[in-house]
């Protein structure tokens, strides 16, 4: 594990926050070796709806809700996934309430769907696991806010274990049956390794304008707006030093940052259109990337 420290940056950071507490991750695009395959663990077994199909691109979404939050594309020519590349560590899909999280556990473990860990971060309970291409997924569910442990002024997230018959309980308690996909699951945060938290900082810090919330995880920084625990994650556990996954890989393409406020989106557009981040404009949005060549819909 190299825990590479954040450095001084080249861009002057934002001197106020600019970011609206509305800001979250609006959808994630993952390039798939076979969207079959991929359907029966992102709907059939998770539980997304599928609401469309464009070409070779299904597009999902929770229960009740018509705006696609997942993007499957099939690439049977695309190369493999590299475990140390930069990219994807996992997409985290947050459940609106525990009792949700205990029934979707209960699902996967009846469906022998292997778990790669359980945690108790202090801040939310989560499930991890991954896709049949490899992909990380976290499944997880926050604790109230004013529980969340903060030390020095930051939010001080931990890995505590997870207290799964404790959460399972929540099923004994009565109401209605729901989907496995309740309606309310969003992508709650996105986690990716990087091949330097330096540069990392230097663009979703102090170019996009986050807020760190933890930098003193060993080798990862936490990012949010509007004081969430964290709407980005990135490490270098396995890919510092690396270089950007070749074009047409596995895993994930790109992901959008929905902000919610048109201001918002004009001033932020102004502000990284002369830097190196830039990729073009679009109806209603923008296009940047960070430093390595992850590509995200600004919106």
């Amino acid at each position: 594990m190299n825990s590479e420290s954040p450095q001084p940056s080249t861009i002057a950071p934002f001197t106020e926050r600019q970011l609206p507490d509305s800001t979250r991750i609006s959808y994630a695009q993952l390039c798939v070796s076979d969207s079959d395959q991929a359907l029966r663990f992102y709907r059939d077994l998770l539980g997304l709806v599928e609401t469309r199909t464009e070409g070779s691109t299904t597009h999902l979404s929770a229960y009740g809700t018509q705006k696609p939050f997942l993007l499957i594309t099939e690439d049977a020519d695309a190369k493999p996934k590299d475990v140390r590349s930069p990219g994807l560590f996992h997409l985290a899909f947050l459940y609106p309430s525990r009792k949700d999280l205990a029934a979707i556990l209960k699902r996967l473990t009846l469906h022998r769907w292997p778990f790669q860990g359980f945690a108790d971060h202090g801040v939310s309970e989560a499930l991890y696991l991954a896709d049949p291409d490899g992909n990380g997924v976290e499944l997880y569910v926050d604790r109230p806010r004013a529980e969340w442990p903060y030390r020095n002024g930051q939010i001080e997230m931990v890995t505590g274990p997870l207290n799964l018959e404790d959460l399972l309980s929540e099923l004994n308690r009565p109401a209605e049956n729901s989907p496995p996909c309740p309606q309310g699951v969003s992508i709650g945060h996105i986690h990716l390794q990087v091949s330097s938290l330096r540069a990392a900082q230097e663009f979703y810090h102090n170019a996009l304008g986050f807020d760190l919330t933890q930098s003193n995880f060993p080798g990862a920084l936490f990012l949010s707006a509007g004081g969430y625990h964290h709407h980005v994650g990135v490490n270098v556990w396995n890919s510092c030093g690396t270089s950007p996954a070749p074009a047409h890989s596995r895993g994930l393409t790109r992901f959008g940052i929905h902000l919610g406020n048109e201001q918002a989106l004009r001033s932020l557009a102004e502000r990284l259109r002369p830097t190196p981040f830039w990729v073009q404009d679009l109806i209603d949005s923008f296009v940047v990337h960070d430093g390595d060549n992850i590509h995200i819909d600004i919106t």
